[in-house]
């Protein structure tokens, strides 16, 4: 989900009519339910403080920002759950991709080369588990 705007996400919630329609109940339950299970997860393990987090943990959250815009949605065209940070209307948009994936980060007067610290991905794996019993 890196990459949507906020307006985008709204119309991929599944209490909306359009998603409701698309698919049949149980199906929903069930992408529903894993998608606010990994929300969940990924949101936990972000930690509000000040300190850096090391490299391969996940991030540390300074603003509180990445913790409140963690959504998920029906992505209709590949009839599944899509879940992630949307993009906010800052510069830097690609900082959440950054922080899982890792690379190059334009600063004001340099480049960093940031290692990953992936928390969307852990998050996923932890929870695709419980998928059977769902």
């Amino acid at each position: 989900m890196i990459g949507f705007k906020v307006d985008k996400i709204k119309g991929m919630f599944f209490d909306r009519p359009k998603i409701k329609s698309a698919i049949d109940k149980a199906t929903k339950n069930v992408l529903s339910k894993f998608g606010a299970f990994v929300r969940t997860t990924a949101k936990q393990s972000i930690r509000t403080r000040k300190k850096i987090s090391a490299p391969g943990q996940p991030p540390s959250s300074h603003t509180g920002l990445l913790k409140r815009f963690i959504f998920f949605g029906f992505d209709p065209v590949s009839r599944s759950v899509v879940i992630g940070p949307s993009k906010l209307n800052q510069k830097n948009t690609d900082a959440p991709e950054k922080l899982e994936y890792g690379g190059i980060v334009k600063g004001k007067k340099k480049r960093v080369k940031m290692a990953p610290r992936p928390f969307m991905t852990p998050a996923f794996e932890k929870e695709l588990p419980k998928v059977p019993d769902m």
